[in-house]
């Protein structure tokens, strides 16, 4: 039985960061189609003898990404430096002590 439920927690964690990691591509993906429309509605709408690329036309992905960034730090990092099985050694050691 104790199996059992393990094996549902588990599942139940890593269901929880698939959807996480799904969410973070999710915007990522919107991140780049908005951007691309936006710089391709630019290049359509330039006037004569008007710089493309200027802070206005910038700021957007700039701003986006350093929030895209932070988004997917939150995402990966924690792995990267905890290691890929520390969530489960982590819940593991509070169900213990919860015993």
């Amino acid at each position: 039985m104790e199996h059992s439920s393990k094996n549902h927690i588990r599942y139940r964690e890593a269901e929880r960061r698939v959807k996480k990691i799904k969410g973070f591509y999710t915007h990522a993906m919107v991140y780049f189609f908005v951007n691309i429309f936006v710089i391709g509605a630019k290049a359509l709408d330039l006037d004569p003898g008007e710089k493309y690329w200027e802070w206005d036309l910038l700021k957007l992905p700039l701003l986006w990404g350093i929030g895209l960034a932070a988004h997917g730090l939150s995402i990966f990092l924690p792995t990267m430096i905890l290691g890929s099985d520390w969530e489960e050694k982590k819940i593991k050691e509070l169900m213990d002590k919860d015993k």
